[in-house]
């Protein structure tokens, strides 16, 4: 740009009080002197009214401006100084408190102002002066060059075919473009600040559902393992009833067997001895006895016994085959957790039904 600081050696000094005054009365907003009514928010951070419904209404598009019949709930409201967020009632920031207190330092500040006396030197310090014509200020702006110049420029010098603009009228408009930006970016800030808010709550819940599951997994496993032991239990009793059955009618023929035997060894012995008898009479007294008795001893030598593969147990065998392969292909129940009610098909198949029907007794041997 052709034009530089018209600053002059010795006029440089230290701000005055009303300078630094001046520098604290500046909306955050618009970076003008606050324009009353200027509300202080909950933070102690001050703006003008008309900037802060601005920055508002921006960022709380559903929020019904004043003066609506309809009802509104209100909004959030982020300082653009400290970043501090504010719930705002449905009055917005016409609910806000006026800080009288900053107004009534303003009003002294202008009135301070306009009866202090006009500062030639401190006007001449601020203006910028033309590089190509001394003495001359920018006043004017090239609007197709887009760059601030003086009105020799416009008349004599480049500038001359080009369109321009009063410097205060274009300084003022794009000001006001700049102030609506920063709003527009103020704006932007809260709701990616409210979206990353709204997806640390959903990584909260990511970690919360993800936990409730993983329990409700282990129940489920710790289910069909209680499931199969009691299964296993009732399919172990069972053999054991059969086989202490077995075992107490084959000792009970054992039994009488013995007591068979017994008597039989008893009858050869009486026998023997009455084979070595003398007398004839007595011996053939004494052996219609012993006849009889051989011939009841030997009727009952075809006593009962057990049929051929009476020790077998080979029928309590199961095939847990399918149900392995089910426990191998356990996966999550997509069908259902979609709507659908996958009942024949893989999806909707309820090994837990199965596995309880085994421990109820519902399902034989020949299918497991």
């Amino acid at each position: 740009m052709n034009f530089a600081l018209g600053y002059k050696p010795g006029q440089l000094g230290e701000s005055s009080t009303m300078d630094n005054l001046e520098k604290q009365l500046i909306c955050p907003i618009c970076l003008e002197m606050f324009t009353k009514p200027v509300v202080i928010l909950p933070c102690q951070h001050n703006l003008c009214r008309k900037c802060a419904n601005d920055v508002f209404q921006a960022t709380n598009p559903l929020w019904q401006s004043r003066g609506s019949k309809s009802m509104s709930t209100g909004g959030r409201f982020r300082c653009p100084s400290c970043r501090h967020e504010a719930v705002l009632d449905r009055h917005g920031v016409y609910g806000l408190q006026r800080n009288l207190l900053v107004e009534n330092i303003i009003d002294i500040y202008k009135q301070e102002e306009s009866s202090r006396p006009l500062n030639p030197t401190k006007v001449e310090q601020q203006q910028l002066m033309c590089e190509k014509h001394d003495e001359e200020k920018i006043n004017i702006y090239c609007l197709s060059c887009e760059t601030p110049t003086c009105s020799m420029c416009k008349v004599f010098g480049q500038h001359k075919d080009c369109e321009v603009a009063p410097l205060q009228n274009v300084y003022k408009r794009q000001k006001t473009e700049l102030s609506d930006g920063i709003a527009i970016l103020v704006a932007g800030n809260d709701r990616i600040q409210a979206l990353l808010s709204q997806m640390e709550e959903t990584c909260r819940s990511i970690q919360a559902n993800g936990r409730r599951q993983k329990q409700s997994l282990c129940d489920k496993f710790d289910g069909l393992y209680a499931i199969l032991e009691e299964r296993k239990k009732k399919l172990v009793g069972m053999i054991s009833c059969q086989q202490d059955d077995k075992l107490d009618y084959i000792r009970s023929l054992m039994r009488r067997h013995g007591d068979h035997l017994e008597g039989a060894v008893k009858l050869v012995e009486t026998a023997i001895q009455s084979m070595e008898e003398p007398q004839m009479a007595v011996f053939l007294q004494s052996i219609k006895d012993i006849f009889k008795q051989i011939s009841t001893t030997a009727k009952v030598s075809s006593m009962e016994r057990p049929e051929p593969g009476y020790e077998s147990m080979a029928h309590f065998a199961i095939n847990t085959e399918n149900v392995a392969d089910m426990l191998r292909t356990i996966d999550f129940n997509t069908a259902r957790a979609s709507g659908s009610q996958g009942k024949d098909g893989e999806d909707g198949y309820d090994l837990a039904e199965d596995l309880a029907s085994l421990a109820t007794g519902d399902v034989d041997y020949g299918r497991y």
